[in-house]
C-alpha cells in the first residue's frame, strides 16, 4: 500500500475521532517529514517496505540537525500513532517503532517566574475597560488553574461552576480544576464588565473569554497577552513569558504548598505522573532541603507533646 494513501486515511480517522486540530496538524507533519526523507534517501513509497532501521537513521539524520531529543521523541509519538492505525488495519504486521527506544532526554532546570512576577503580572492590567479586564483574568485564571493556553481558549460560560472549572484536555478528556476565593473576585469584576461590554451586541459564541467583536480567542492573543503582562512586570529577560511557563510556575507552587504528585498530575490533566515529575525535578536541591524540613515527620509526630522516656508500649512510644 503506497504511504501517502495510508496516511490520508489515519489522518481521516483522526478526524472522525475528534482529535484536535492541532496534535492532528502535527499527526500530518511530523509523519510527512519522516515519509519525504525515506522516500528521498531510500526511494520508498510502499508501507511494507519501512523497518526499523529507517526510523532510526532519521533520528540520526535530526540529531546531527542540532534537533533536540525532546523534539525527536515528539516525532517518534506521531509515528506510532500512525503505525498503530495501520496494525489495526492489517495494512502492516509488526509496527517498526516498537523496536525504536524513546530518546533519552538530558535533565533540565524548568526557569520559572518568581511570586512578585506573578503578582505583578496579574496587577499589570485593571478594570478600567472590558480588554483590561479580560486580560486580568486570563492571567489569574492560568496561575490559579495551571490550564493550557489551548484549554484556556476553549473554556466555555456553562464550565465555570460554583467552586470549579470544568477544563477539556486532550483527547477531549474532562477534569474538575478548584478555582480559589482570589480568582473567584477577579471573574466576579469580569463577569459584570463583560455582560455590561456585550449587552446591546449579539454574541454567538459561548466562550467564557472572548474578544472585543465577541469571538472565541486564538493561542496566540494569549500568548501575546501573557507577553504583554510580563513586559509592564518587568519580568527577567531570561524568563520566557508564556502560558507554558506559568504552568510551570503553578505546578512548582503546588508542590511546594505540599500537594501530593498525584493529584497535580491529575489537575494538569497528565496520562501519568512521569511527566509530572518533571516539574519536580526542576525544584532546585536546596528548596527541596527547605520543604523536608518543614515536613519532618519527627515535628509532625511529636505534634508539640513531650515525649515519655523509656515508655514503650506496642512498638509505639507514648506521649504526654
Amino acid at each position: 500500500m503506497l504511504i501517502n494513501d495510508a496516511l490520508k486515511e489515519f489522518i481521516f480517522d483522526c478526524e472522525i475521532r475528534k482529535i484536535s486540530p492541532r496534535t492532528l496538524k502535527s499527526y500530518r507533519n511530523n509523519n510527512l517529514r519522516f515519509f519525504n526523507y525515506v522516500k528521498q534517501e531510500f526511494n520508498i513509497i510502499e508501507l511494507e517496505e519501512f523497518s526499523h532501521l529507517h526510523i532510526k537513521k532519521y533520528f540520526r539524520f535530526l540529531i546531527d540537525k542540532g534537533l533536540t531529543e525532546t523534539y525527536a521523541n515528539g516525532i517518534l509519538k506521531c509515528m506510532r500513532a500512525f503505525f498503530v492505525y495501520c496494525i489495526n488495519e492489517e495494512y502492516v504486521i509488526v509496527n517498526p517503532c516498537l523496536k525504536v527506544s524513546w530518546q533519552r532526554v538530558p535533565k533540565t532546570l524548568i526557569n520559572t517566574f518568581t511570586d512578585l512576577e506573578i503578582i505583578n503580572m496579574v496587577d499589570a492590567f485593571d478594570y478600567l475597560n472590558y480588554l483590561n479586564a479580560r486580560n486580568k483574568t486570563i492571567i489569574a485564571f492560568l496561575v490559579d488553574t495551571g490550564a493550557r493556553n489551548a484549554e484556556t481558549c476553549g473554556v466555555l460560560n456553562n464550565n465555570i461552576k460554583d467552586n470549579f472549572v470544568l477544563i477539556k484536555g486532550k483527547g477531549n478528556k474532562e477534569r474538575q480544576v478548584g478555582l480559589s476565593s482570589e480568582l473567584k473576585k477577579i471573574m466576579m469584576k469580569y463577569n459584570r464588565i463583560k455582560d455590561y461590554y456585550f449587552k446591546d451586541k449579539v454574541i454567538n459564541h459561548e466562550n467564557y473569554f472572548l474578544s472585543n467583536t465577541g469571538l472565541p480567542l486564538t493561542v496566540e492573543t494569549i500568548e501575546g497577552v501573557v507577553k504583554t503582562a510580563g513586559e509592564i512586570a518587568g519580568v527577567r529577560k531570561e524568563i520566557r513569558c508564556s502560558p507554558h511557563t506559568i504552568r510551570h510556575y503553578f505546578a512548582q507552587k503546588q508542590l511546594r504548598n505540599k500537594l501530593d504528585i498525584y493529584s497535580l498530575s491529575r489537575i494538569l490533566g497528565h496520562e501519568n505522573v512521569m511527566i509530572t515529575k518533571i516539574y519536580l525535578q526542576s525544584i532546585k536541591d536546596e528548596e527541596i532541603v527547605n520543604m523536608s524540613i518543614k515536613t519532618s515527620p519527627l515535628t509532625s509526630v511529636r505534634g508539640g507533646k513531650k515525649l515519655i522516656k523509656g515508655n514503650y508500649s506496642g512498638g509505639v512510644f507514648l506521649y504526654m
